[in-house]
């Protein structure tokens, strides 16, 4: 696992005693993802999860791979803040990012994403009464093309003029909805406390939220904080990784939700793709955090790291549960 060139550098979870259950056999021999598949002992998923997380982990290493491989085409509707690490992210990981934003290109863009199997991302974080038009005719087409999408409702909750944003754009069927806790208690109309765009609500508080979202609108939700949650009301994941030191560099959860249009563009499996990319995001950031100096070098770090993982670095170090 390289961070540097030449230079190995490995994850650590502490001590062996606190690893996961999820990652030992019957005889509690701690085992690797590939280990569990060439030790003759039952399958990951029978241990403890269900067949779905084997499937996960080999989709972990598929999602990266196909990334790379088909570079889709993920249409952005980022924000003034987000755009730069947001392009640079989804380009790192093998994806052709479009920062496009013209209500008038609307209807290029969607073709475009239709025919290449692309993806949309809306992110609410700057909008003005103008770029509110735009999004809304992007999700639109999104929706009538059947463009997976994902949309970010950024500071949901700290305003009227973003509520109404969140409530117009949602009637558009979002593929994925990705915000932090506060983010989604306020768009399940729960009383989150948001402070602008940090939240103040915790992934866990908010769990709840994201799956009523998910069942009341048929959609796939994804809070992120301390431990990430993936739902579709029906299925949970649960993700750990990353590092607060990420929470110290704007816009890396706007970076995250374009990420995941990636994810979603070239994954059958909108669930199981979702939880992949969150689980090699965090990763990255893991891996940044012990090289870096402070939050500007360790952006630099999460671009290099997301460009030079190994699909086999990814599955060995997944840290994911059903719950």
């Amino acid at each position: 696992m390289c961070v540097l060139p030449g230079k190995p550098v490995g994850l650590s979870h502490g001590s062996s005693d606190n690893l996961s259950p999820y990652f030992r056999g019957p005889d509690k021999r701690i085992l690797s993802a590939p280990a569990i598949a060439d030790s003759g002992q039952p399958a990951f998923g029978d241990l403890c999860l269900g067949a779905s997380i084997n499937r996960f982990l080999k989709n972990d290493k598929t999602i990266l791979e196909n990334i790379r491989n088909k570079s889709p085409l993920i249409w952005n509707f980022s924000n003034f803040v987000s755009m730069d690490i947001a392009a640079n992210a989804l380009l790192a990981v093998g994806a052709s990012p479009a920062m496009a934003h013209a209500k008038e290109e609307a209807n290029d863009f969607s073709q475009i994403c239709k025919a290449i199997n692309g993806a949309l991302t809306i992110n609410i974080g700057t909008f003005d009464s103008y770029w509110q038009e735009c999004a809304l005719e992007a999700a639109k087409k999104a929706n009538e093309n059947n463009i997976p999408w994902v949309l970010d409702p950024v500071g949901a909750g700290a305003s009227v003029f973003r509520n109404k944003n969140v409530e117009e754009l949602m009637k558009f069927k979002p593929t994925i909805l990705r915000g932090n806790g506060s983010e989604i208690m306020a768009v399940s109309g729960i009383a989150g406390g948001g402070k602008g765009v940090d939240s103040t609500s915790s992934s866990n508080e908010a769990l709840d939220a994201a799956n009523s979202i998910a069942n009341e609108n048929n959609i796939i939700v994804a809070v992120t904080g301390e431990t990430d949650y993936v739902t579709d009301g029906k299925t949970t994941y649960a993700i750990s990784g990353g590092h607060e030191m990420m929470t110290k560099v704007t816009a890396t959860g706007c970076a995250l939700s374009c990420l995941i249009g990636a994810a979603i563009a070239v994954g059958e499996n909108k669930l199981l793709s979702t939880a992949s990319i969150i689980s090699i995001y965090g990763l990255a950031g893991e891996m940044a955090a012990k090289v870096a100096e402070g939050p500007g070098s360790l952006r630099m770090h999460l671009l290099d790291n997301l460009a030079n993982l190994s699909p086999s670095e990814v599955s060995e170090n997944a840290n994911i549960k059903n719950v």
